[in-house]
């Protein structure tokens, strides 16, 4: 499908945005009258039955200069969140495709994101970062509260998170003891179990231990052998145990251990509309997380420590052509170990004036990978055999055996070390503040290219042998990359209306997205390799072929957090524009490869806007809804063949939404027993897939409904998404030039039981 942009659509709709902003500034203006200004002076914000620790940014997100969604524990429970990705649906312009496997979690956010290597936005559970983008997609029991924040977050957060962060907090053993389970049922085999026990040890002393399973039989069929292909089963635990001393010492250790099997990956070949392909295909991964934070609080000011260790051990297998020739398949074996360690030093804010935070952290990640990529016939034939006998048929070739590995062994030890400040000066109804990140990053790769095989020189006219060559390639190398920046940010909030929790901001910063080295390359390079010794072909340079820069982006916005009503009418909105220079980009090599290639592609632009709104008219009614807009273009970006200035970034949707109705009948007068009845839609698009904009998914919309019957004791919601069954692409690829695509889910029907005993 074609499809083209005009940059008219795009004035108007900002206009439109910049209307709405300037209205909502008036209508809230109107109602305002004067009282003390909010001061940051918390860093625990008391939810009723759940504390949250914000250690790094302040109690209250509403007062601060950044764009943020929180979604509570109602909020989750009500739409089945298990993970921050099921969440992200909910957030302004954040989009988190569900296709391939949980090894994906490719995250598009503001127009920045990329399929592979490093992500666009950080993820902390419980205050302790995920260092690999590779295990953020797995469940969690009894979520209270996701906070997301959109924009720059590199000077508190760190590395990878020049979209944002997102901050997933679960239930806490000293604010709940008894034991909570669940049973759920759905379409296409899919079943969930889990429980969890919340234990008081002392008065001092809490611990708590979950479990879950969970199952599904798969949506999508291979034709090839008519099994389901998206198959999965996931067993996850946790166990966190929670000290709070009446010395102000705090302290809470979590361990968590998952394992995850799925089959893969349900790519569609648009040629011939099916998904049918004849090997081996699933993802295998087991994680194990412990984090400890300590907290001590003194007179003037709170020290604060976060250490983790992670381990991940997966496996990816594919068949990498995804046909039912016999081309090639790929395995990517990795262990991986790291440790991280933050130090936080805080004053405590006592109403105006000046405030500070201070911190130092540092990293060290150490990575082994197998991945080699096995040809066979049809790809010896069709890759190597029909090449080379095209450019000389008078001395054709035969390879020796109809199936050889092209293999690539690799570690990986990064380390990295930061320091970093903010100030904050509260004077009247203003907020001045101002940070800076130092960070230092070292990558390393060690690399081994080993192939054994031969072929086969015969006459044309006769098919006589003519000549017998051995192909023996065993290449190893190290590379090292050295990073260094300096990343800013300022900002300035006015509260216009003493009394009333209004904040309007201006805020700029810079982002940095780490750089690295891309191993899914080194198969091509070593193909390349290959086919040099046969005569033909171009040599690849390896540093240039593997390496990338970090992506970087200055990002300005004006927004406002608003509240009227008593309360009852809470809105967010922002305008934003990012200028991103060095932009990463995954794209496919030209011609008959089989890797995907990082790639700084000159500059981008993205200029968008976001609004959300809740809106509670009765305490029984709950109104909702979120949107984003985001028109992200190359400014500069020429691969040699095609100048892309002025497309449309690939994979970054234009339009996000959400919006939900929900509405809770009382049983008998009892407010503990309760009939809610909840609808919602979800929409997505456009989603353009190629640089030329020449392919794209159309903005589509997804419609989903609840009705939950709450008991004290437990509750039982019947639910469905995508009810009216809407036909839509979540990816789009193309490799050794055949097109592929991902279907997303169909309709789904669900039965879920809760059980809380306390």
């Amino acid at each position: 499908m074609l499809a083209k942009t005009e940059i008219c659509t795009t004035f108007a709709a900002m206009k439109k945005m910049t209307l709405i902003l300037l209205s909502c500034l008036t209508a809230i203006a109107a109602t305002a009258t004067p009282t003390d200004v909010p001061t940051l002076s918390s860093d625990t914000l008391a939810l009723g039955e759940v504390t949250v620790t914000a250690i790094k940014q302040g109690a209250d997100l509403r007062t601060q200069a950044t764009a943020i969604t929180v979604i509570g524990h109602k909020d989750a429970e009500r739409n089945r969140l298990v993970s921050a990705r099921n969440g992200s649906e909910m957030v302004p312009n954040l989009f988190i495709p569900d296709y391939g496997s949980r090894m994906t979690s490719t995250v598009y956010v503001r127009g920045i994101g990329t399929r592979i290597d490093q992500p666009a936005m950080g993820m902390n559970i419980d205050n302790v970062p995920v260092m690999t983008k590779e295990n953020y997609d797995f469940d969690l029991m009894d979520i209270t509260r996701i906070e997301v924040l959109r924009g720059p977050q590199n000077t508190l957060y760190g590395r990878n998170t020049l979209g944002g962060i997102m901050n997933v907090y679960t239930l806490s053993p000293l604010n709940y003891q008894g034991t909570r389970a669940m049973v759920e049922g759905a379409s296409h085999g899919t079943w969930r179990v889990g429980a969890s026990h919340y234990m008081a040890l002392g008065q001092e002393l809490g611990l708590s231990l979950s479990a879950q399973y969970n199952s599904g039989k798969g949506e999508f069929t291979n034709q090839h052998n008519g099994k389901r292909c998206d198959w999965e089963r996931q067993f996850s635990a946790r166990a966190k145990l929670e000290w709070q001393g009446s010395n102000g010492w705090y302290a809470a250790n979590v361990l968590s251990v998952v394992t995850s099997r799925q089959g893969g990956y349900p790519y569609e070949w648009v040629e011939t509309g099916k998904i049918a392909y004849n090997d081996t295909c699933f993802y295998r991964r087991t994680s194990v997380m412990d984090g400890l934070t300590l907290r001590k609080s003194f007179d003037r000011f709170t020290l604060s420590s976060i250490t983790s260790y992670q381990y991940i051990d997966d496996n990816m297998t594919l068949d990498q052509d995804f046909t039912e020739h016999d081309y090639f398949t790929l395995t990517q074996a990795r262990r991986e170990h790291a440790i991280t360690q933050d130090i936080i030093l805080r004053n405590h804010t006592r109403g105006e004036g000046y405030s500070w935070l201070a911190g130092a952290s540092a990293f060290y990640r150490h990575y082994r990978m197998d991945a080699p990529v096995d040809f066979y016939d049809y790809g010896i034939a069709q890759l190597i055999e029909k090449h080379v006998n095209d450019v000389n048929p008078a001395y054709p070739i035969a390879w020796d055996s109809r199936s050889f590995a092209l293999g690539s062994h690799f570690t990986s030890p990064n380390c990295g070390a930061a320091l970093y400040h903010g100030s904050i000066y509260n004077w009247g109804q203003w907020t001045f503040q101002a940070g800076v990140r130092l960070d230092y990053e070292h990558a390393r790769l060690n690399y081994r290219s080993v192939t054994h095989t031969g072929y086969n020189i015969l006459k044309g006219d006769t098919g006589e042998l003519f000549a017998h060559e051995l192909i023996d390639i065993d290449e190893h190398d190290t590379l090292d990359k050295d990073f260094f920046e300096i990343l800013p940010n300022a900002s300035v909030s006015w509260h216009p209306w003493e009394g009333k929790p209004h904040t309007v901001y201006l805020a700029v910063s810079r982002g940095s997205k780490a750089g690295g080295f891309n191993t899914q390359m080194f198969s091509d390079v070593l193909q390349q390799r290959l086919m040099g010794k046969m005569g033909i072909g171009a040599q690849y340079d390896v540093d240039k072929m593997v390496g990338y820069k970090p992506e970087k982006a200055w990002n300005y916005e004006l927004g406002g957090h608003f509240e009227c009503w008593d309360g009852r009418v809470q809105s967010d909105m922002d305008i934003f524009f990012m200028d991103c220079r060095d932009r990463q980009l995954t794209v496919f090599p030209p011609g008959t490869t089989t890797g995907r290639m990082m790639t700084n592609a000159g500059k981008t632009h993205s200029l968008g806007a976001e609004f959300a709104m809740t809106v509670k008219p009765t305490e029984w009614t709950h109104l909702a809804i979120s949107y984003g807009f985001t028109h992200a273009t190359f400014k500069d970006y020429d691969d040699g063949k095609n100048d892309y200035e002025g497309k449309r970034v690939p994979y970054a949707p234009m339009h996000t939404l959400f919006a939900e109705a929900v509405h809770s009948f009382k049983i008998g007068g009892d407010t503990k027993k309760l009939l809610t009845l909840a609808a919602n839609v979800r929409a997505t698009g456009d989603i353009y897939w190629d640089e030329a904009n020449t392919l794209q998914q159309p903005f589509y919309a997804l419609l989903g409904a609840s009705m939950t019957w709450q008991q004290p004791r437990y509750s039982l919601q019947l639910w469905g998404r995508n009810l009216t069954g809407t036909q839509y692409k979540t990816f789009y690829f193309v490799s050794i030039q055949h097109h592929f695509l991902q279907r997303g889910h169909g309709r789904m029907l669900g039965l879920t039981l809760r059980l809380a005993l306390d």
